[in-house]
C-alpha cells in the first residue's frame, strides 16, 4: 500500500465544502436538520471534533451517503494525525521477529 504523504482532510471541512457552502445552510440549519447540537456539529465542521458513528449514519442520511464514507474519512485523518504528532509508536519492537523458530 503506497503511505499518503498529505494530511487527509478532515471531515468537517468536506462538510463545510461540499454541503453547506453549496447549499446555503448554516450550522444551525444543519445541526437541527441532524437533530444535534450545533456545538457539536460545530466542532465537526472546525476540525476540533470527529465523526462518530452515530454522526456518521446522520451525515449519510442527510446527504444520501454511506456511513461508511464518513467512518473511513474520519479514520483517515485519525490515523495519519497519530503517524505524524508523536514517534512513541516507532519504538514498539514487532513480535513475530522476537519469537525464535525453536520456540513456535
Amino acid at each position: 500500500m503506497e503511505k499518503m504523504t498529505r494530511q487527509p482532510t478532515h471531515p468537517g471541512e468536506i462538510i463545510k465544502e461540499d454541503y453547506l457552502i453549496p447549499l446555503s445552510l448554516t450550522i444551525t440549519d444543519l445541526a437541527s436538520n441532524l437533530a444535534v447540537s450545533r456545538k457539536t456539529l460545530s466542532k465537526i465542521v472546525n476540525g476540533r471534533g470527529a465523526v462518530t458513528p452515530d454522526m456518521a449514519l446522520r451525515l449519510s442520511r442527510a446527504f444520501d451517503t454511506s456511513p461508511h464514507l464518513w467512518m473511513n474519512l474520519q479514520k483517515n485523518y485519525d490515523l495519519w494525525q497519530a503517524e505524524h504528532s508523536s514517534i512513541a509508536w516507532q519504538l514498539v519492537k514487532p513480535v513475530l521477529t522476537q519469537i525464535s523458530p525453536a520456540n513456535r
